[in-house]
């Protein structure tokens, strides 16, 4: 009965997100996922050594050979699908969380706080990996929470996760030592928290013959593209970051709410606050390690600091009647709750940009794909590295078969131009990453088709 309360939940609340978006559009990372995984379900080892790769996902990789029987387009489209419902798992995850922690209408307000989220929805409606690795974590600190040292489904649950993105890592080894300290020391336990590090390592052991391949990857992709790096930006990066993804009012009723459930409700808060904290020493990790400070990495604290916000807002009703601070946390939810509502047309402006946004790049990529059966000769040659994997699923192709103009200036073959200055802007892949001139096609290419979006002009041998 709860299992299939839980899916029914989790799919209103995927389409809850649809409808708030309006379109989907898998991103770059997860395109690259979908090649991949269409190299192994034909029996070849993925190339992560093409220009500018994106940091390989093992269970990613593992979930594009799985789609790829579907065909491209499919797959892209069923990407799309599981995107919206992993975006409905976390809204149901925190949701129980929230209620577990505190109460139904904390897990109810923080569950809506992530839902409506500009970046959790645009993370979401990308298909980043972000969100179902998040989703995982939380379900683990469900389980742990249901039933303290749970142990093994706690484990295999980060283990799942710790195929997506290494910071997983850290909650297994944190839980670890949570449970020695409680006197639980069973071996498999040890198996289970080290299976995904040594699964990711020998994966890229057998594909690039280095088993450090995605972290090394991975930095030398951030220092190329200029991004921010290092502990040194850590501190001013992190509160600016959180407060992107959550804004004041959330952030308000998170710091007040998290002071008082801790007083007062300490015994079932602890574990969120733990788990947040770890989450904040994993990304100080990843900074120390060259990686990239991105915001999308921020994810997990969010949705703690979410449900701290629901307890800020409605955890004095666990009080009892007569308790001198059940009154004065009931003011300061009261505050809260008019500081969030002053804020939803601001949030209602931010989704509708963020719906224009992925309306205009989804009509961008449509022009691009009605203009594939133009693209006949090889090599393909486009402005910037952001259509490579779409175009190499759509063609069938590997990707080093299309070349970006800012690296290559072919002499035949197929060149892809966009139509305007406008469309260049809203289709790269990163601003540093993108030429501001539109490069005309080389002498004695010929034009062959346009439309709004694309022009395409060919020589073929």
């Amino acid at each position: 009965m709860r299992r299939g309360k839980a899916i029914g939940w989790t799919l209103v609340l995927g389409l809850v997100a649809w409808a708030l978006v309006g379109h989907g559009l898998v991103n770059y990372d997860t395109l690259y996922a979908l090649v991949w995984g269409r190299d192994l379900a034909d029996g070849r080892l993925p190339d992560y050594d093409v220009s500018l790769a994106p940091t390989p996902h093992p269970l990613a990789t593992l979930a594009g050979a799985v789609l790829s029987v579907l065909g491209a387009q499919a797959a892209i489209d069923a990407t799309l699908v599981l995107a919206f419902v992993f975006l409905g798992a976390l809204g149901w995850v925190t949701y129980r969380l929230g209620e577990e922690w505190v109460n139904r209408a904390a897990g109810a307000l923080a569950a809506a706080i992530v839902l409506t989220r500009r970046p959790v929805l645009d993370f979401g409606a990308r298909a980043y990996v972000d969100v179902p690795y998040l989703a995982l974590v939380l379900g683990a600190l469900l389980v742990e929470t249901r039933r303290r040292r749970a142990g093994a489904p706690v484990l295999c649950l980060l283990g799942v996760a710790g195929l997506i993105r290494p910071e997983a890592w850290l909650f297994s080894a944190a839980y670890l030592a949570w449970l020695w300290v409680g006197g639980v020391r069973e071996p498999r336990l040890w198996a289970l928290a080290a299976a995904a590090p040594l699964l990711w390592a020998l994966g890229d052991l057998i594909v690039t013959g280095d088993p450090l391949h995605s972290l090394t990857g991975t930095r030398d992709t951030a220092q190329r593209l200029q991004r921010i790096t290092g502990l040194d930006d850590v501190p001013g990066t992190v509160p600016r970051r959180l407060g992107e993804i959550l804004r004041e009012p959330v952030l308000f009723g998170a710091a007040g709410g998290g002071l008082l459930a801790l007083a007062f409700l300490r015994a079932r808060v602890a574990l969120g606050a733990a788990a947040g904290f770890v989450a904040i020493v994993a990304f100080c990790v990843l900074a120390a390690a060259g990686l990239p400070i991105l915001g999308r990495y921020l994810l997990a604290p969010a949705a703690i600091l979410a449900v701290f916000c629901g307890a800020g807002a409605f955890g004095w009703a666990e009080l009892p009647r007569g308790h001198p601070w059940r009154q004065r946390w009931a003011w300061f939810g009261a505050v809260t709750l008019v500081g969030l509502a002053a804020f939803v047309p601001a949030q209602i402006g931010r989704i509708d940009g963020l719906r224009d946004a992925l309306r205009i790049q989804d009509a961008i990529q449509d022009d691009l794909h009605a203009l594939t059966p133009r693209l006949q000769c090889t090599p393909v040659t486009v402005p910037n590295h952001r259509p490579v994997p779409l175009l190499a699923l759509w063609l069938d192709v590997d990707p080093d078969r299309i070349a970006v103009a800012q690296e290559h200036r072919p002499r035949s073959g197929t060149y892809v131009v966009p139509s305007s200055a406008r469309v260049a802007r809203r289709y790269i892949l990163d601003p540093r990453d993108v030429d501001p001139r539109i490069s005309p096609p080389p002498a004695g290419f010929a034009p062959v088709g346009a439309n709004a979006s694309w022009r395409v002009f060919a020589r073929c041998p």
